[in-house]
C-alpha cells in the first residue's frame, strides 16, 4: 500500500474546495433594472434590443408580404376564371353567328340555283322555238 502523506492529503483538500467553488457558481445577484450596468454593457443592450425589434418588424413585413402575394394570386385566378367565362360566351356567340350566316348562304344558294334553272328553262324554251323556225324555214325551202 501507498502512504498517504499531509501533502496529498492538503492538494486533495483544496481539489475538492476548488471543484465545490466551481459547481456553485462565483456570480452577483442579477440586477432585473439594470442598474448597474457600465455604458458599454447598455450600448450593447440598446443594440441587441433595436436587432431585435428590427428583426421582429422584418417578420411582421414579410408576412404581410405573404398575405398580399396570395391575395394576388387569388385576384388573378379569378380575373382568369371571368376571362375564361367571357371567351366561352363569346364563342357561343361567334358559333350562333356562324350557323345564322350559314343558314343564309344555303338559302340564297338555292335562290340562285332555282334561278339559273329558271334561266336554263328558259334558254331552253328558246333554243328549241329557234331551232323549230329554222326547221320550218328548211322545209319551206325545199317545197
Amino acid at each position: 500500500m501507498k502512504q498517504t502523506t499531509l501533502l496529498n492529503k492538503t492538494t486533495l483538500s483544496g481539489l475538492m474546495l476548488a471543484v465545490a467553488v466551481l459547481a456553485t457558481g462565483c456570480h452577483k445577484a442579477e440586477d432585473t433594472n439594470n442598474s448597474n450596468m457600465g455604458p458599454a454593457q447598455a450600448a450593447g443592450k440598446a443594440v441587441d434590443d433595436s436587432a431585435a425589434n428590427a428583426a421582429a418588424t422584418a417578420r411582421e413585413a414579410g408576412a404581410d408580404a405573404k398575405d398580399a402575394a396570395h391575395n394576388a394570386a387569388a385576384n388573378t385566378a379569378a380575373a382568369a376564371d371571368r376571362a375564361g367565362d367571357k371567351m366561352e360566351a363569346a364563342a357561343d356567340r361567334a358559333g350562333d353567328t356562324m350557323r345564322e350566316a350559314g343558314a343564309e348562304v344555303k338559302q340564297e344558294s338555292k335562290e340562285a340555283a332555282a334561278n339559273a334553272k329558271e334561266g336554263a328553262s328558259k334558254a331552253t324554251a328558246a333554243t328549241g322555238r329557234a331551232v323549230e323556225r329554222a326547221g320550218e324555214k328548211m322545209q319551206d325551202a325545199a317545197k
